[in-house]
């Protein structure tokens, strides 16, 4: 079994490189944000949670460009789900990420779940995927803000988040939670 290390706010975040729906690849790496590179981990096409939930961020990364954050979601299906969720949620303002391996997954911080069937809406769950997490990463690459979950309700309101970080940029706030020992 493999233990679950949580990331650290002022650390560097582990490598991640994934395929784009549409073509291209999305690197952490390459990434040059203003302010902040946000990573929303999403469960997959599978999940009716998630549908709503990127449809709202859809709707947000206008108010996010605006305050220098890059936003991308990303999951551990394949590209043909990736690319059905991409179209059948109307995610057109937003860059999504497919094929995320489980062991990037875990370096994350994400957990893991194994199918159970089909969902509520009525597509079958993959045999193994990630659970949600979000992430605000700096432009050097440290983690600023992370939050993971084991299910995939109540997750961290956009419009809180929007907020947030004006009050954050507005006031340099530092990143919490940095204390390793």
């Amino acid at each position: 079994m493999t233990t679950l290390t949580p990331l650290f706010p002022r650390q560097p975040v582990p490598s991640l490189d994934v395929p784009l729906v549409g073509g291209g690849r999305w690197s952490m790496a390459a990434r040059s944000p203003r302010t902040f590179t946000m990573v929303v981990f999403y469960r997959g096409l599978h999940c009716p949670i998630c549908s709503r939930y990127l449809g709202d961020l859809n709707g947000r990364t206008g108010a996010l460009a605006e305050r220098g954050v890059e936003v991308v979601a990303i999951s551990s299906d394949e590209a043909d789900r990736a690319e059905r969720a991409k179209a059948s949620w109307k995610l057109d303002a937003l860059d999504v990420g497919y094929g995320l391996g489980l062991d990037d997954a875990r370096r994350w911080g994400l957990y893991l779940s194994t199918g159970r069937g089909p969902t509520s809406a009525g597509i079958e769950e993959p045999a193994r995927f990630s659970e949600p997490g979000l992430f605000l990463v700096r432009p050097d690459g440290t983690l600023y803000f992370g939050t993971v979950q084991t299910m995939p309700f109540a997750r961290p309101a956009f419009a809180e988040i929007v907020q947030a970080l004006d009050f954050v940029i507005a006031k340099d706030y530092p990143a919490r939670g940095e204390v390793l020992d």
